[in-house]
């Protein structure tokens, strides 16, 4: 695992917009940095690829474990959302996609850091801006990316079927993602309209909701955490069910840091887990407090000697922490890459990086591109 200064394309900008990620800027610097790159082995990729199979498949059993003991306290489980939890796992209801953030330096193996398994971003720039990137600039190279069409490939099963594709309003990001995977929907026959989560209403008279040309929404991919759902002045209506959400209930489960000590007690010593519990005097005075339900990077704080040495703010925490031992991140010319590996239909499907010179990834964090010698 190499990382390389290199220069960027002349008209980086236009190409990237052209694909959808006008996201590539912000008021501090680059977001879509293309000044570096990592390079990879075909073996660390493959490490890599196998990791994420792994941890899939044991957050999978340690879910299965959580209902059979009922543990939704643990993860902060509203009381209203149980049933459907229950409901959609006994259903074994669709789950499109989710990204695993783990710690890799190309030597040891990689560690877990948490499970974006509900409402996962940074994919146009990993599914498609890094991959036109590698065909302008490394034609004989390869990359860990298979996700378009792994995603059309998951969406087949829903040919036919009218699937509305929800995002908050005047937020880009989660707008082109949306458009994104409702493009890759269409490209498998799906057939698909769009409404804005602000925009879902309820008729009372047929008792489901509806977009605002009161076409039935009858099934949505929202990117939309689950628990932010329940508060909603809609919410009072999950409970009935009338939507097949995409991603389902269940995966409320796994989106969750809670879950985070509950692998450790299930899996402990495990070689892609770090130890982690829900109070930090297992762990000494050098851990990570992270919000059991909060999103790049929010409200995480790094202790040192017991002392907080990094935080980032934010509006999490209500819900509860946990701690978890401090990764060991590798530094490449003062920066600190994370490896995000995209798991599609329940298999490993692409690599995106996201890197900083802090020890906390976050939402200004600079997405970098990655290849592997091809052959």
């Amino acid at each position: 695992m190499q990382r390389h200064r290199c220069p960027p394309r002349p008209d980086w900008r236009e190409k990237v917009e052209a694909i959808g990620l006008t996201y590539h800027t912000h008021d501090d610097g680059p977001y879509w940095d293309e000044t570096a790159c990592y390079e990879f082995t075909a073996g660390e990729i493959d490490v890599l690829e196998r990791a994420a199979h792994t941890l899939h498949y044991l957050c999978i059993d340690a879910a299965e474990q959580i209902i059979a003991r009922g543990w939704w306290d643990r993860l902060a489980i509203p009381e209203a959302a149980i049933p459907v939890i229950l409901r959609s796992w006994e259903r074994d209801d669709f789950s499109l996609y989710g990204r695993f953030d783990l710690a890799f330096d190309g030597r040891g193996e990689p560690k877990l850091l948490e499970y974006n398994a509900d409402t996962p971003t940074a994919l146009v720039e990993a599914a498609v801006a890094q991959w036109f990137w590698l065909q302008d600039t490394r034609p004989a190279a390869d990359q860990f990316n298979s996700l378009h069409e792994r995603l059309i490939e998951a969406w087949r099963r829903w040919a036919g079927t009218t699937v509305h594709f929800c995002s908050v309003k005047d937020n880009p990001e989660d707008e082109q993602t949306v458009l994104y995977l409702r493009d890759t929907a269409l490209q498998a026959g799906v057939d698909t309209r769009a409404v804005h989560i602000e925009d879902l209403g309820w008729a009372e008279s047929s008792r489901q909701f509806v977009d605002l040309q009161d076409h039935a929404v009858t099934h949505a991919f929202k990117l939309y955490p689950w628990e932010w759902l329940w508060p909603e002045s809609f919410g009072q209506h999950l409970a009935g069910e009338p939507v097949r959400w995409i991603e389902p209930a269940w995966k409320m489960l796994l989106s969750n840091k809670g879950l985070l000590p509950v692998l450790w007690e299930l899996y402990p010593d495990h070689p892609h887990l770090l130890p982690a519990f829900e109070t930090p005097a297992p762990l000494g005075t050098r851990h990570v407090r992270k919000p059991k339900l909060s999103r790049e990077g929010a409200n995480v704080t790094w202790f040192e000697g017991g002392v907080a040495v990094e935080e980032s703010t934010g509006d999490y925490g209500e819900e509860g922490f946990v701690y978890q031992a401090a990764a060991e991140l590798p530094v490449f010319d003062g920066h600190r890459p994370i490896c995000g590996v995209w798991v599609v239909d329940h298999e490993p499907a692409g690599l995106g990086l996201r890197e900083d010179s802090r020890r906390i990834t976050g939402n200004l964090s600079r997405f970098v591109p990655h290849f592997f010698p091809g052959g």
